[in-house]
């Protein structure tokens, strides 16, 4: 029914939400007002209040993404496709502990290259099940290829 599938969209985004913005939310919280602000950063680090907007709008895509991607026919490249979401979502969080929670650029930098690739894999997978599900998760590779570019820019400035 529609309703059902209203809560399951909803239940996606919220997953998604909680675990980003408030597993990956809490590593960030515990540093950014201390040791982040003590670190040399590039020009092109963009203000603070930027990341959390951008963030949440990204973790509601990729649970619209997700979900468009659950709802479909049982295949093969879809159980991947899903296997593959999860452990991105998971390696987006592991960058944050990384990164804020014990302060290791350097790994995070490592890191952040593997989450960038499963990203550009998971597209890939979801493009041959749901095309918007793919296109909805393009915003989230570019977010990670520029926080890539800042990660590295931060390991070498400090």
């Amino acid at each position: 029914s529609s309703k059902k599938n209203i809560l399951w969209l909803f239940f996606f985004i919220s997953l998604c939400l909680i675990f980003g913005n408030g597993l990956g939310g809490y590593f960030t919280f515990i540093s950014v007002e201390t040791w982040y602000q003590t670190l040399n950063k590039p020009s092109f680090n963009p203000p603070d209040w930027v990341f959390g907007p951008i963030w949440t709008i990204l973790y509601i895509f990729m649970g619209i993404s997700i979900w468009l991607i659950i709802k479909k026919e049982p295949s093969k490249t879809r159980t991947i496709g899903i296997r593959i979401f999860w452990l991105q979502l998971f390696f987006n969080i592991f960058w944050t502990y990384l990164f804020f929670g014990i302060q290791k650029i350097g790994i995070s930098f490592i890191e952040i290259i593997f989450l960038f690739f499963l990203i550009f894999i998971n597209i890939i997978y979801f493009f041959k099940v749901d095309k918007i599900a793919s296109y909805l998760l393009i915003p989230y590779l570019f977010w990670v290829m520029y926080a890539s570019l800042l990660t590295y820019n931060i390991w070498i400035l400090n």
